[in-house]
Order: structure tokens, then sequence, then C-alpha cells
């Protein structure tokens, strides 16, 4: 959910905007108190803050002139500077090196740090909380569903937990096109078991020296362990995961293994930890990281439905300066379209009328015809995915992995 700009790193010389950052942070609706902190912004001289603050008083006030001309003075380019005066008390052109190497003394040699190919440092690894939950997702009933029966109903009811015998390890692999919230579900599931968070890309965990990857993963689970409860989300799992038959590097497989120890929780205990895991392409994950007590559940999350992108629609636009604006109209026409297909929707749309104000210099709102004009530029993304998974559906399902795909796949007349 959009919030409103940080107060910017000088706010400490500048108490009064400190306090009116402060104020509207508080007070969010309060056009005339976002008005005065616009404008004083805009004399400071910091016109990229400003324009965040306009913007809201336009979407609650799209008459207001102030905020208009305040609009267009922050979004006008800074004047040029005036050219530096010359130095009356500058040295002549000549320089006698003779006498300054004299006053240098004795020549230091340079230092340079000293490192090791067989060592390489690894970040710590954060764990965050998470504001968000699973109400703050629109639509996608299935996989709250899922998530629940997963991991929230034994959570919350631990009586029932230890009479049925439910565990709370185990893992769930998120699988389908780029850009559908696989890793925003998996923090608004953090916010929901008031949890810590943690996300890694696999890319931070591998290394190009020999044994660093397989130390990064325990490092990374043991950090997981020692912040318990928390949601450990594992990004693109199948850089890392990936076939061990297909790797030609035995150092590949290694890390492989260290990753199916750790899940395994052989030597430690994994009570607490909930994995999950996400990936584009479930089909080029290891079996093996898929058995029992791993990733041992998996959820296919597919571009939004009609509820969903209502939500998407009015996040996106909230805090920005429309008029006129059908977001249901908007939402069916968007189908088949990712979250991250409709945020870039909204930005070229903006795009449109920014270009426009600054040519004319006169600031207008953000419409449906610029929305209607990105849309017809724009296709959904998720064609090229859909392709390669309708071949796995359709010749690749000996074990039922992918009967909810194939369900989709026929429902939409994708087959």
């Amino acid at each position: 959910m959009p919030t409103d700009p940080p107060d910017a790193p000088d706010d400490a010389a500048n108490p009064l905007l400190a306090s009116l950052q402060r104020a509207v942070e508080a007070t969010p609706d309060d056009v005339a108190l976002r008005l005065h902190l616009a404008d004083l912004l805009v004399e400071a001289a910091r016109g990229g803050e400003a324009v965040a603050h306009l913007a809201a008083v336009l979407q609650r006030d799209p008459g207001s002139s102030r905020a208009r001309e305040l609009m267009a003075t922050a979004l006008a380019p800074p004047a040029p500077a005036a050219p530096a005066e010359p130095d009356p008390t500058a040295r002549p052109s000549g320089f006698d090196w003779q006498a300054a190497e004299s006053d240098l003394g004795e020549v230091v040699a340079p230092m340079f740090a000293e490192s090791s190919a067989q060592e390489s440092e690894v970040a710590a690894y954060d764990v965050e909380g998470s504001r968000i939950t699973l109400a703050d997702v629109g639509g996608m009933k299935e996989v709250k569903k899922r998530l629940n029966a997963a991991f929230l109903a034994p959570m919350r009811n631990a009586e029932l937990r230890q009479m049925y015998r439910k565990s709370l390890r185990g893992g769930l692999l998120l699988y389908g096109p780029p850009g559908v919230g696989k890793t925003f579900i998996a923090r608004a599931l953090a916010g929901e078991l008031g949890a810590g968070f943690m996300t890694v890309s696999m890319a931070d965990v591998l290394d190009m020296y020999v044994g660093n990857s397989e130390k990064n993963v325990h490092e990374l689970f043991e950090t997981a362990r020692a912040s318990a409860p928390v949601v450990l989300f594992l990004d693109e799992v199948d850089s890392i995961g990936h076939k061990r038959s297909r790797m030609h590097s035995d150092h590949m497989r290694s890390t492989v293994n260290q990753l199916l120890l750790e899940l395994d929780s052989v030597a430690s205990d994994n009570e607490g930890v909930f994995v999950l895991a996400a990936t584009n392409h479930p089909w080029d994950v290891d079996a093996a990281l898929r058995r029992p007590g791993r990733l041992d559940r998996t959820l296919l999350v597919l571009p939004p439905d009609l509820e969903a992108r209502l939500a998407i629609w009015e996040s996106h636009l909230r805090e920005r300066p429309v008029a006129g604006i059908d977001v249901k109209k908007l939402a069916k026409a968007t189908d088949g379209y990712t979250g991250a297909d409709i945020a870039h929707l909204v930005e070229s749309a903006a795009e449109i009328a920014l270009l426009e104000a600054a040519e004319s210099g006169t600031v207008r709102m953000i419409g449906q015809a610029d929305i209607e004009a990105a849309l017809r530029e724009l296709r959904p993304s998720v064609g090229p995915w859909f392709e390669t998974a309708r071949n796995v559906a359709l010749f690749a399902n000996d074990d039922g992995s992918y009967d909810e795909l194939l369900t989709y796949l026929r429902k939409h007349r994708k087959l």
C-alpha cells in the first residue's frame, strides 16, 4: 500500500517541516495541511517530495487551483546556475613541483587490502517484520484457503494441532507465471502469523568458491531457526534446486544436497520455520526437494481474478492525481494481466499525463483515456509462460502434480 514520502535527511535542521510531516502522516486526509506542507517543500527546493503531496491533494480536491500552481512549479526544471566568479586570490598557472616534493617529505607507498581466494564474505540475512496480512491480498480465495490449511489453522489451534499430531514442519512451493504476487503472498502470510519474514534470492546464496555456497545455505537456516517463528521465503528456488541430473558441476550438486539436509533438519530443529519457496519453472526443480517434510505441498498462483484486479487497480491509482477513472471497467478489461502488468499500465498512463503537462506547462489529471491508450500498447506478459506450462501439463503430468494447472488451462480454453 503506498505511503507518504519519508522525511528528508535535513528535516532535523528544519523542525517546522519535520513537525508538518508527522502531522500529515497522522491526518492524511487533511487537504489544507498537505497543501501548506507542499508549499513549504517547494520553497525549500524539494519539489520531488512536494509532487507526491500535491498529487494526494488533487485526488481529494481536483479543483484546487493552488495545488495545480504548486505542481507546475515543482515540476519545472531548476534554473541554470550562475557562472562562478574568478577567485582573485588564486595562484597563477605555474606550479613549482620541486618545492612541492620537498614539502611532502618521504613518500608513503599505497596500501591494498589483502584478500584470499579461499574466503568469501557473506552478508548477514535480515529478519523483517510484515505489516500486511492476507486481508490486503485481493481475491485469490483458493490460495488463501490452501495457506490456511497448511499454516494458519495449525498455528492458531495449538490444542487441535497436538491432538491430531500436526507438525509445523514442511514447506510450500508457490509456482506460476512471473509477476502474479508470489512474494507479496509470502509477506502477507508472515504478517498473518505474526512471524518474522526473511526473503532470500538464491543468487545471494550461490558463491563461485567451492564450499561457500553450502556454508551460506547453512547460515541462512541457522538464522531462521534462531528467529522462529519466521517465514523463510526462497525466491527463484529453481536456480539452486535445479534437477541434479541436469547439472554438470559437482559443486552445484553439493549445494542442492546441503539445501536438502537443512530442510530435513537432521542436526537441527526446524519447528516454527515456515519455508515458502517460489519458482516460475517448477518442472526444473529437483524432485527430492518436493518429498515429504521438505517442499511437500505445491500451490499454483495464477493471474489475479476480477476481485483481485479491482483491488490492484485501486491500490496503484491511490495517491495519484486521477479523475474520471472507471476502475470496474478496467478490472474487466484486464483479464489475464498480472499485478505487475497492471502496475506497468498505471505507470505508462502517468507518463503520458506527465509528459503532456511538462510540454504544455499545465498540470492535468490522469484520465481514463490515458489508461486506455496504455492498454492499446501493452499486452499481458504471461503468454510465453503458458505456452511452456501447457506442454508440461499435457505431456509431463504422470503423477498429477499439474492437475490444478490443467484444470485452469481447460477452463480458460488455453489448450
